[in-house]
């Protein structure tokens, strides 16, 4: 007769059939927070079952209760297997598991980031395809900055966060699911309908009418009684972080203490937790009763309470933290047979009031050894760091990640030297490969010890070809190339030794007190652009031999109080053009034999006051009023003719010499206090004199010292000389381009038009504008204070303002070739103006432009003085102008004139 399971008080039901496997036994065990586990023995008439049709499918076991309700035990056939069977029947048997434990068949190495343990469980869950859990927790729990899965199977990794974090879970299983329940708390449980109360009744009782505990044992068992843990913040160095968490026993010797570092937080309020969480699943420990019963109802994680037990305190309510079943199912046939199905479970309980915590059993993966890591960061950034220099990186183990700013939690550096704001501090780049430890070689906890090389991370010199060399390179950021860096670099080659260092941009060096140069050979230095120097006290100069100085253009020293020169031989000085010299108050000079003045052309001297020259007992004294000469002897002698000129009389007296003022007619030996004390007034080689009226007298040899020779003669009145022109610019201004007739004369001119000659704000430049009635030129305020440049300045405009020109806007070409010939037309005009300054005894004041085209600019000049070509001489000039950079800004930078031209006309040509 085939098998059915149709009067069987338990039920397979498995993915075969209803009747094609029967249960003959089952042993199993449900524990809290650990995968339970059912072994079934089955039979079948079919004796060539597929086991793969079975194996990883879910499985179930309907077992029928005392009230003739159902309890379900469903689970995964984790494993199948068939036995040599007996008669007709074929033997097989059936490991379930929960789906829970297919996490121990899978394993990765994941990082989790920001999420709190029962989030990062869940994700786990159903990342890997499973649903059938339900969260009954009561606790807040602390957000992990960073977790990771490392090596181990996931169901370690779930099983050791839940044990840190205090948290367990049962199984309650339905007709065709099992499902998690994660909790907390003792809300989370329940009694099985029909066993809130369960009777105790001794083993040899024979009136047991229902399902009842028949054994009973107490244990109590010593634990420690405290638990303090400890750990440390590198963000609150000195914060101190124990906590301690107490459970008090009434029995002896139940207060030791257990110490455990680290304890895995930095905030106390976690640290507390996590102490109150071990501690509390230490004392599930303390007691524990142990139950035997044939009430096949209970299950691990439901509650219960004993009735009838002799001792009273124990007659109260339990939680089952583990149950062992068995099931023994013998009759194989449909019979109508009255044998009972036998049933036996073993429970293990603590008292319902009891917290329960999972003990931390599961072990936590340790990273055996250093490893290297990738450094990364967002798109586009070369570096990217905090504030406490730490950076991110991808683990080449971690397949999840995309590389980028979210690989990793921040991770510290180790760097040469860290002290309190002082130290030494390399920021790992993006790109760069590191080498990552971990402290206590917890694989939450890494470290950065240390940067390694590779091949596409090269190293910064040529090995093995340079392996003497050493030193520090590194690369301008953002957007740095090979040939942008800062280096320090050793060379110890023998014989080549050298210590090299390059600032890609500045250098500062800042030395509180003394510094010490000494080479023992030569030194060069070149310095691009400019150098200063600001000494406080004194500087010393000591030159062995010979120094020389080339300066290009100018030179300028400025000394407070006062300068000494001592040379021991000879001293020459070369000027090219002008020489000028300024002396406030007095000046002095002895020679100590000869001296000669060989002047060109025109030697000018002029004194405020007088100027005197002294042989012995014959003076000359000029006054502003008159010229004396006295001395025993005057001879005058002329080639031709001698002339005398005086707009009223000429007198010649005889026998009475009449003397210069202050002056006693005796010459008075010079000395260096007299001279200094007496002489003001400012000596410059620049000006003309104006002849004043003179009086003389004539004494000869033998002549008598009596009578008078009156000569009158009525010349001309000298013309008048016109006053300089005065501008808005300054006296200083005004004197030197009073020494250019042709300047003098085109300013009187300008201003007669009605011209205005102004500064403008300082940074705007230079330049001519004519807006309706009002005509002005403009000079850049910022060249106030320079009299010579602005001078120089003012001729180039005015030879804008008086050259006739016409904007030609036919094209682009004419119009730029016309404005630079305009431009030509105020550089020869500035030319000229310089030239007569100089001859005049003025200062240089230069040419506008580069100095890189001054020789094209004077030959232009010159070329115009020998041929009178001002055409060919303007168009010359402006050829080599359009080079120049412009005085006024476009689009807020300087450009040259050939742009600064051609922009304009792009702009308003077509208007």
């Amino acid at each position: 007769m085939a098998i059915t399971q149709s009067a069987r008080m338990a039920v397979v039901t498995s993915p075969l059939g209803g009747d094609v496997l029967v249960l003959r036994r089952m042993e199993g065990r449900d524990e809290l927070s650990r995968p339970f586990a059912y072994e079934l023995a089955l039979i079948s008439e079919d004796h060539a079952l597929p086991l793969d049709a079975l194996l990883g499918k879910p499985m179930g076991l309907t077992l029928q209760l005392a009230d003739g309700s159902d309890r379900y035990f469903h689970g995964i056939a984790a494993r199948c297997s068939q036995a040599a069977g007996s008669g007709q029947f074929a033997s097989y048997r059936v490991s379930l598991k929960p789906w829970l434990w297919l996490l121990s068949r899978t394993s990765d190495c994941r990082i989790f980031q920001n999420k709190t343990v029962p989030d990062i469980v869940k994700q786990v869950f159903r990342d890997l395809g499973f649903s059938d859990f339900e969260d009954a927790l009561t606790r807040s729990y602390r957000e992990w900055e960073y977790c990771v899965q490392y090596r181990e199977t996931s169901l370690d990794f779930v099983s050791r966060l839940l044990e840190q974090e205090g948290i367990y879970y049962y199984f309650r299983h339905e007709q065709a699911r099992h499902v998690l329940v994660l909790c907390d708390a003792y809300g989370a449980h329940r009694a099985a309908p029909g066993y809130a109360s369960v009777p105790y009744f001794p083993l040899e009782d024979q009136m047991r009418e229902r399902d009842h505990i028949y054994d009973w044992h107490l244990n109590h068992e010593v634990q420690s009684g405290s638990l303090e843990l400890n750990d440390y913040d590198f963000q609150r160095p000195s914060a101190r972080l124990e906590v301690r968490s107490i459970v008090a026993r009434p029995h002896s010797n139940a207060g030791h203490p257990l110490f455990d570092y680290p304890g895995e937080y930095v905030q106390s309020k976690d640290g507390e937790q996590y102490a109150r969480n071990r501690i509390e699943a230490i004392h599930t420990q303390y007691e524990r009763v142990q139950l035997r019963s044939n009430a096949r109802g209970i299950g691990a994680g439901h509650l219960f309470s004993m009735t009838g037990y002799p001792r009273a305190d124990q007659n109260r309510e339990y939680l089952a933290v583990s149950a062992d079943y068995q099931i023994v199912q013998e009759a194989f046939e449909n019979t109508t047979s009255d044998e009972p199905l036998q049933f036996d479970s073993r429970l293990e309980c603590i008292d319902a009031s009891q917290v329960f915590r999972p003990l931390p059993l599961t072990v936590q993966p340790i990273v055996q050894g250093p490893q290297t890591a990738m450094v990364v960061g967002p798109k586009g950034e070369e570096i990217w760091t905090d504030s406490f220099g730490r950076v991110k990186v991808h683990f080449y183990w971690d397949r999840h990640d995309q590389s980028n700013e979210n690989s990793s939690c921040w991770i510290r550096v180790s760097q040469n030297w860290a002290g309190k704001n002082w130290g030494s501090i390399q920021i790992p780049r993006i790109g760069q490969e590191v080498i990552v430890s971990f402290l206590e070689g917890d694989p939450d906890r890494p470290i950065i010890t240390g940067r390694v090389y590779n091949a596409e991370q090269t190293v910064p010199y040529d090995l093995p070809a340079n392996a003497t060399q050493s030193g520090i390179k590194s690369r301008s950021s953002k957007g740095g190339t090979p040939a942008q860096f800062n280096e320090i670099r050793m060379e110890d080659k023998k014989g080549e030794e050298q210590l090299y260092i390059h600032a890609e941009r500045n250098q500062d060096i800042v030395v509180e007190l003394d510094e010490t140069h000494a080479i023992g050979r030569d030194r060069s230095k070149s310095i691009g652009r400019d150098e200063t120097v600001d000494v406080g006290a004194n500087r010393t100069k000591k030159i062995a031999r010979n120094e020389r100085y080339s300066i290009g253009h100018n030179k300028t020293v400025n000394i407070g109080r006062f300068k000494v020169e001592s040379i021991g031989m000879a001293k020459m000085t070369n000027v090219g053009l002008g020489y000028n010299r300024n002396i406030g108050m007095a000046m002095f000079s002895a020679v100590g034999m000869n001296r000669t003045d060989f002047v060109g052309k025109t030697w000018a001297v002029s004194a405020g006051d007088k100027i005197e020259f002294k042989v012995g007992s014959s003076q000359l004294t000029l006054t502003p009023d008159a010229i004396y000469l006295s001395a025993k002897d005057i001879h005058f002698k002329a080639q031709e003719y001698l002339h005398a000129d005086a707009p009223s009389d000429i007198l010649l007296n005889s026998g009475t010499a009449q003397p210069a003022p202050e002056h006693s007619g005796k010459a008075e030996p010079g000395s260096q206090v007299g001279a200094l004390a007496t002489v003001a007034g400012v000596l410059r080689g620049l000006g003309s004199q104006a002849a004043p009226s003179a009086q003389g007298n004539d004494k000869r040899p033998g002549a008598e010292a009596q009578g008078s020779l009156s000569l009158r003669s009525h010349a001309p009145a000298a013309a008048d000389t016109p006053a300089a022109v005065t501008t808005a610019l300054g006296s200083a201004v005004d004197r030197i381009a009073a020494q250019s007739p042709a300047l003098q004369e085109d300013l009187r001119s300008l201003q007669e038009q009605g011209w205005d000659i102004e500064y403008g704000p300082a940074g705007e430049g230079t330049y001519v504008s004519q807006e309706g009635d009002v005509s002005r030129i403009v000079i850049d305020g910022d060249m106030r204070g320079s009299p010579a440049t602005v001078t120089q300045l003012l001729a180039h405009e005015v030879g804008h303002a008086t050259h006739p020109y016409e904007e030609n806007l036919s094209s682009k070409a004419a119009y730029v070739s016309g404005a630079l010939q305009d431009e030509g037309a105020a550089v020869l005009n500035n030319i000229k103006v310089q030239r007569e300054i100089i001859a005049n005894g003025g200062p240089d004041i230069s040419i506008n432009g580069s100095a890189a085209n001054h020789a094209a600019y004077n030959a232009a000049y010159d070329q115009l003085v020998s041929s009178g070509d001002t055409g060919a001489a303007r168009k010359a000039v402006g050829q080599a102008w359009g080079s120049e950079t412009s005085s006024v800004k476009v689009d807020g930078q300087f450009v040259t004139y050939n742009d600064y031209y051609g922009s304009w006309y792009d702009d308003n040509a077509d208007d």
